[in-house]
């Protein structure tokens, strides 16, 4: 097919007027990368120059490159309304893939009984060195002389108290079920905490080393370089497990009911000590710290899938639907039950948005993975 008749499928894509048989051309065409890429440019130049009124087909890709050529800022601005456009797509493709498989089957209905299931939010506790405990997010806000807090983030400032003190205060930031939140330490270093997680942190960082530790859950750190801090470097422990760097991305984590500690480099270079085992990770690498038999194994992944997370999305990559119903009841706070058990090692692929309901969310899984689904309160039957 020429490129121009790719460019009326992906418009009628976004016009929701699409075939099923079309969309089915389109999801494949798009497995190759440079697809994938040209259709990224093609969305972002799109809703560049066209969100406001309809597409005409004299112009041209080239047009579109010539007319945002200065327009760097406003397509950057673009980049969420790209986001949901892929995921929208993503959805729709596995929606039809559903209908196509299952045109004869009789309609299953999901049964929905007073749905108290909502999406996460921005929220957390933060509990001061003196045990006192504040709320954050929503229309909660926190200021002291050390740091400022308002509905999506606590940063935290070098203020007279703690620069002058010897002793060094901790705080801990608990994030609920349902929940996440942003934070800035006095370093610099930030920190983003996924849905039932809690981090405990200086205050104020003195000495050649700055260090945190991450009781439990889900965080990602971009780390403030150690070249800012006179060379002290930064240290995240959980539980018999450092990571130490100088200054870099990457995401650990470690929910309690995990079996083992995934920390996962997205750039610079960090150095693993887990029972004496010392492991250095390259970008992409992901280590795996075992904690029944106290081993590391290092391996390759995709990042995107790992941080996805961070950037309100569920990116799941053939994960089973056991593992991929953990990730959805923190943030939904949500009870899951397997009617069928033989489904928990059914697998999953799938873009979806963390800001979809979660009937949504369960009615793209049902169009491939499951036969039907009820919602009771904050109960997700599985069936």
């Amino acid at each position: 097919m020429q490129v121009n008749e790719i460019d009326k499928l992906i418009l009628r894509l976004m016009d929701n007027t699409i075939s099923p048989e079309e969309s089915m051309y389109l999801a494949k065409w798009l497995e190759d990368s440079p697809n994938l890429e040209y259709f990224n440019e093609f969305i972002e130049l799109n809703q560049l120059i066209q969100s406001k009124r309809k597409y005409d087909h004299r112009y041209s890709i080239e047009e579109f490159v010539y007319k945002s050529q200065n327009s760097k800022k406003l397509v950057l601005k673009r980049v969420m309304a790209v986001a949901a456009v892929l995921l929208a797509f993503v959805s729709l493709v596995y929606v039809l893939k559903g209908n196509l498989t299952n045109a004869n089957q009789e309609e299953l209905i999901p049964v929905i009984v007073n749905n108290q299931i909502i999406p996460g939010s921005n929220q957390a506790v933060l509990t001061l060195d003196d045990g006192t405990n504040i709320e954050l997010g929503d229309d909660h806000t926190y200021a002291s002389n050390i740091a400022n807090g308002n509905n999506k983030s606590l940063v935290y400032h070098l203020g007279k108290d703690s620069q002058s003190s010897s002793i060094t205060k901790f705080n801990t930031l608990t994030i609920p079920r349902g929940g996440q939140f942003k934070l800035e330490l006095a370093d610099g270093t930030k920190v983003w905490l996924n849905s039932d997680s809690q981090l405990r942190y200086p205050i104020a960082f003195h000495g050649d080393s700055r260090g945190v530790e991450l009781i439990y859950g889900e965080a990602y750190f971009d780390v403030s370089p150690s070249t800012n801090h006179n060379g002290a470097s930064f240290k995240v422990v959980k539980g018999d497990q450092e990571i130490e760097v100088l200054g870099t991305e990457f995401n650990v984590k470690a929910y309690h009911e995990d079996q083992d500690i995934q920390t996962t480099l997205v750039e610079g270079k960090v150095a693993i000590n887990f029972h004496g085992i010392e492991k250095i990770l390259k970008p992409n690498d992901q280590a795996v710290s075992h904690l029944v038999n106290q081993s590391i194994d290092v391996r390759q992944v995709d990042v995107k899938y790992v941080t996805s997370w961070k950037e309100g999305v569920f990116n799941f990559e053939g994960e089973t639907l056991k593992n991929i119903m953990q990730v959805l009841s923190r943030w939904y706070d949500m009870d899951v039950h397997f009617e069928n058990k033989s489904l928990e090692s059914t697998r999953f692929i799938g873009v979806l948005r963390r800001n979809q309901s979660i009937e949504e969310i369960m009615n793209v899984i049902m169009t491939t993975s499951i036969n039907n689904y009820e919602i009771n309160n904050k109960r997700l039957i599985i069936k």
